[in-house]
């Protein structure tokens, strides 16, 4: 079991003198947890560079700010916006300093390559230009265990000697790639050492990727699949970890030369991990259910293929997240461990916080992303499901959701009763509901030539109001079906004009529906119909989140495949569709208020 220490429990070396150093990127999610280390530990004066915002701003309320906050008063660190496209802005910052830690943003607009590309790749050589004119002695490089990773194969307990894959799924380890290249080229020119960390899956308060991804997939429903068998395992790391093993690479540099520089390193949390169990845990953790349907890969892999094609066709951004979706999949379902023992032997590091701590940490930092607890739904019974407003909250809703057992039996044995004489006899209808009738007027004529009291038993007598139909439910009923026959023939006119196309294919789609119902037998359409509608409606009561998660996934493909086949067809029917489709929408508000 892994101890966690303090940042001042952990022997660095002999730094009896004050160092400087430069935290590129440090308002990021890594830098600030490693400029808050640096300054727990002592012994540095830092220089806090960043190009989120030209002014910094603190918050009170953050532990590692708070500190940041002190060491700007007391001269132990300062602060200074910089773009690292801009060489002269980096050499700034640089001079004088003895070592450079270098971790470009992560939330970079994969849409927009250039900029990428000028930020992580380009700016990487100004980087390391600067170092160079500056004659800085080291450069720690931050870069991620992705670059071994091509999402083809499961990747067990990888070492250094792992190929990178010449192909990436995602841009911007592609670009980070290329920058590790670099780095590690420029080692041992003009007196500059560098090496390069790769943590894996990086995690921790303060993290803006992944944790903020689970919760919206939690909040979406679409966080209750699992991609895959659910089995493969990961390497999680805990940016306390992370920011320890820079520290110790900047520690090697200096003393262990020849097996550190020019190098790079897996850093783990040495606790590999079955990747769902974590995802299972952080979660759980924040109120929310596990994940527990398992879904095949390829079914999420066509899903993300589809929305790839869309942009590539429209240009238009269907999903906000800095990695390529397919990398997600990949991701979540292949197996990704690599060997840590290469960084514990040349830069003497091992994990300061266990992965236990690191998760516990982790979520009470995202304390105001937590759920209620999942039984607060069920608690509040003031609260009506979905089920039960579709059903209009009356005595339907009630029989139909099994409010009451011994009523809906009774209903449903009613209707199995019904739905057998009717349709399941030898019968015709007509002689069906001549024989019924005659049935319940011998059965009523019978219950009403009783005497009031058998015995003990006292025989209820029914009232003669049971017989009737108030007025005010005959005027409701002929109400709707004048609503119903107005709306009818408003569709149909509409359909006449042939200005809504919209409103056509699904009248089309309808009647396709209904045509399919007819060709089969009455009795399997009734009894499919009474099965369902005793069924479907509580199933979906029971599971509504994972229902409404699932209507999700199955709308957006929905969407996506009427976007794909619109692009399929020629230029003259879809500008056509178009222009019927903007008419239809300004004269709406017109044909509304006639209809008011």
């Amino acid at each position: 079991m892994v101890v966690t220490t303090s940042a001042n429990d952990v022997a660095y070396g002999d730094w009896s003198e004050t160092r400087t150093c430069v935290v590129l990127g440090g308002r990021g999610f890594l830098g600030r947890t490693l400029v808050a280390r640096l300054l727990r530990l002592g012994g540095w004066i830092v220089r806090v560079a960043d190009s989120s915002s030209h002014s910094l701003q603190l918050d009170s309320s953050s532990a590692s700010d708070s500190l940041l906050s002190d060491a700007l008063c007391s001269g132990q660190a300062s602060f200074c916006h910089i773009d690292v496209r801009d060489t002269s802005q980096i050499v700034k910052v640089t001079k004088g300093a003895d070592v450079v830690f270098y971790m470009e943003p992560s939330d970079l607009d994969t849409y927009d390559f250039c900029n990428c590309y000028m930020i992580v790749v380009q700016g990487a050589k100004n980087v390391i230009n600067a170092c160079r004119e500056c004659k800085v002695r080291r450069l720690v490089y931050n870069s991620s265990a992705d670059v071994a990773f091509d999402g083809s194969r499961d990747i067990v307990y990888g070492d250094e000697s792992l190929s990178c894959p010449g192909k990436f799924q995602d841009l911007l380890t592609d670009l980070k790639f290329q920058a590790e290249g670099l780095i590690r080229l420029a080692n041992n020119i003009d007196g500059l050492l560098t090496c390069v960390l790769r943590p894996s899956i990086l995690f921790g308060p303060g993290d803006k990727q992944f944790v903020p991804l689970l919760v919206n997939l939690a909040k979406s429903g679409l966080a209750k699949f699992i991609i895959g068998s659910g089995e493969n395992m990961s390497d999680f790391t805990y940016a306390e970890n992370v920011a320890h093993a820079h520290i110790c690479a900047a520690e090697a540099l200096d003393s262990r030369i020849v097996s550190v520089a020019g190098k790079a390193f897996f850093i783990t949390n040495l606790e590999p991990l079955a990747f769902w169990e974590f995802v299972s845990l952080i979660l759980e953790g924040l109120g929310y259910q596990r994940p527990f349907i398992k879904v095949p890969t390829w079914i999420f892999s066509y899903i993300f293929t589809l929305r790839e094609s869309i942009h590539d066709k429209f240009r238009v951004r269907i999903y906000n997240y800095s990695v390529s979706p397919q990398y997600i999949v990949q991701l979540a379902s292949r197996t990704r461990t690599f060997d840590c023992s290469a960084a514990e032997k040349h830069l003497g590091y091992s994990p300061v916080v266990s992965l236990h701590d690191g998760i516990k940490s982790t979520i009470e930092s995202f304390s105001h992303l937590a759920k209620d607890s999942s039984f607060t739904r069920y608690s509040n019974f003031n609260e009506q499901s979905k089920a039960e407003k579709l059903l209009g909250s009356g005595k339907v809703a009630d029989i139909l959701l099994w409010r009451d057992e011994k009523r809906t039996f009774t209903c449903f044995l009613t209707l199995a009763v019904v739905f057998y004489w009717f349709l399941l006899g030898e019968r015709t209808f007509t002689s069906s509901a001549a024989k019924l009738l005659l049935l319940v007027t011998l059965a009523l004529y019978g219950y009403s030539v009783l005497p009031s009291k058998i015995g003990d038993f006292a025989v209820p007598r029914i009232s003669p109001s049971c017989f009737q139909i108030s007025e005010s439910a005959v005027k409701d009923s002929i109400r709707t079906i004048s609503y119903m026959w107005n709306r009818g023939f408003r569709v149909i006119r509409l359909l006449a004009k042939g200005e809504d196309w919209s409103k056509f294919f699904k009248t089309v789609v309808l009647l396709y529906l209904v045509k399919l119902i007819i060709s089969y037998s009455l009795a399997v359409v009734f009894g499919i119909a009474l099965i369902f509608g005793f069924t479907a409606f509580f199933v979906y009561e029971q599971y509504e989140s994972e229902m409404d998660g699932l209507g999700k996934v199955l709308f957006c493909i929905s969407m996506e495949s009427k976007g794909l086949l619109l692009s399929f067809l020629p230029d003259s029917i879809t500008s056509f569709l178009g222009n019927n489709k903007t008419v239809h929408q300004q004269n709406a508000p017109a044909v509304v208020k006639q209809w008011k």
